[in-house]
């Protein structure tokens, strides 16, 4: 293994790049309205976050076909209220940069469908700043399966170096997905899961803010 930089930083996007919480809780709570007649609590939503939407549509629908239908109202009315309320968590550009000047290939690892990852990355700035998005439509199984994570190892020839990748992500499935594929992982603590939650995966580093990323090491 070679000492620091990195050869590869991955990241989550909803909760460790972009700060899109509140975007994904108004359009949960919309669709569990207009689907089951009520608002349910966010807890109830927040448990799952950060695994793919029709898995977590899955938990609340009644059947299949529900869980299609809920997935159609929460998309579209996500994509109407999206661009307002994305913004990247301070410190994103620079830190994506200062990794690209050292020589790390970048990925976005996320369990959002293609085209809505885009959007969020091109509204927050950061699309043209990676090298590789790979999304939960490109992939058989989403986090915390390490698939997705495996793919981005692939695609950018780091299938013998996951040692000196590490994962940022700020839910217990994306250090699940990291630490499976090999990689190292960094716990993200600006997101939605406690840290008691995110210990008991065992991450590799912990992030109170994204610029504490520049000061990871790979171990020797």
């Amino acid at each position: 293994m070679t000492g620091y930089p990195w050869a590869g930083v991955f990241f989550d996007l909803d909760g460790t790049l972009a700060d899109t919480v509140e975007l994904i809780l108004k359009s949960y709570r919309h669709t569990m309205e207009v689907h089951l007649g009520e608002v349910l609590p966010d807890e109830r939503w927040l448990e799952t976050i950060g695994t793919p939407l029709h898995d977590q549509l899955g938990h609340f629908a009644r059947s299949d076909e529900e869980a299609q239908a809920m997935l159609g109202t929460y998309v579209s009315f996500q994509r109407a209220i999206h661009d307002e309320m994305v913004s990247p968590f301070p410190g994103a550009v620079r830190v994506l940069d200062t990794f690209r000047q050292q020589g790390a290939r970048l990925a976005v690892v996320t369990s959002k469908r293609s085209r809505i990852a885009r959007r969020t990355l091109e509204v927050c700035g950061l699309w043209d700043r990676v090298d590789l998005v790979v999304c939960a439509d490109q992939v058989e199984r989403g986090k915390p399966h390490p698939e997705s994570v495996a793919r981005a190892l692939h695609e950018l020839d780091l299938d013998r170096r996951a040692e000196e990748v590490v994962f940022v992500g700020d839910s217990p499935f994306d250090l699940r997905a990291g630490r499976l594929a090999g990689t190292m992982t960094a716990a993200a603590l600006w997101g939605p899961f406690s840290r008691p939650r995110l210990e008991a995966e065992a991450p590799n580093f912990y992030l109170e803010e994204l610029d504490d990323a520049l000061a990871m090491r790979p171990l020797d």
